[in-house]
This record gives structure tokens, C-alpha cells and sequence, in this order.
């Protein structure tokens, strides 16, 4: 099954960007963090036929305030559920929402943070 969680975070990468908000998208926390941006990791999910998977992905949005935190998450919101297509040579059928954002402060840094939860159902391989 392809990697849902690059197919996912190389998408955002350019969409933000097209969108006006460069913000680096990663799938683990940088050791120097930004001031913002977007994580999206996998944490579940399961097969849906032979040949289709639906992860479930957490993905969560830091920025300099709470409103700017909110702000973004829901643009990264918006701009995953546009995703079904074909995405980086990935065949994207849908995306659910199992997780409405919800304000998330980090407790390590206390930096403001919003996430929420999809699942993504993509296209893999037959084997």
C-alpha cells in the first residue's frame, strides 16, 4: 500500500503553498520548531479491500496564536477534503473526517495547536 502519510504531507506542501501559506508540513516534530506548521502522522486505520487502504491520519496545526492555530487547521482541513484525485501517482478515492478540529495546546511548549482526524481511502498494489 503506498504511504499515505507522504502522499498526504507532499500534497499540503504544495497546496498551501498555492494557497498563499508556505508552511512546512512534516511527519515528525522538527527539533527546531517554526513558529508554524503542519504535522500529519498515521495512527490506525485499516484495509479496505485487496487492493485499498483507509489510514486513519492525526493532523495537527501550530502557530503563534490560537486564532492563527484555528485558522490554519481549518485551511489544511478544507484542503484535505479537496484531495480525491490522483495524488502523487496515488489514486485518492475519499476522505472522512473521524475528528473534528479540537484546540490542542502542546504540552511540551505550550505552543497553540489545533488537530483533527481523517481517514484518507487510497489506491495500493495488488501484490
Amino acid at each position: 500500500m503506498p504511504d499515505a502519510v507522504a502522499v498526504v504531507t507532499t500534497y499540503l506542501r504544495s497546496a498551501l503553498a498555492a494557497a498563499g501559506e508556505p508552511v512546512p508540513v512534516v511527519s515528525r516534530i522538527p527539533a527546531t520548531r517554526p513558529p508554524r506548521f503542519v504535522r500529519v502522522e498515521r495512527v490506525g486505520g485499516t484495509r479496505q479491500t485487496v487492493v485499498s487502504d483507509r489510514p486513519r491520519l492525526d493532523i495537527h496545526a501550530w502557530a503563534e496564536t490560537e486564532a492563527a492555530a484555528a485558522d490554519l487547521a481549518e485551511l489544511v482541513r478544507a484542503l484535505v477534503h479537496a484531495m480525491p484525485g490522483v495524488r502523487e501517482g496515488v489514486t485518492v478515492y475519499g476522505v472522512r473526517e473521524v475528528g473534528g478540529p479540537m484546540w490542542l495546546p502542546d504540552d511540551q511548549t505550550t505552543t497553540p495547536r489545533y488537530a483533527f482526524a481523517v481517514e484518507v481511502h487510497v489506491r495500493g498494489r495488488l501484490i
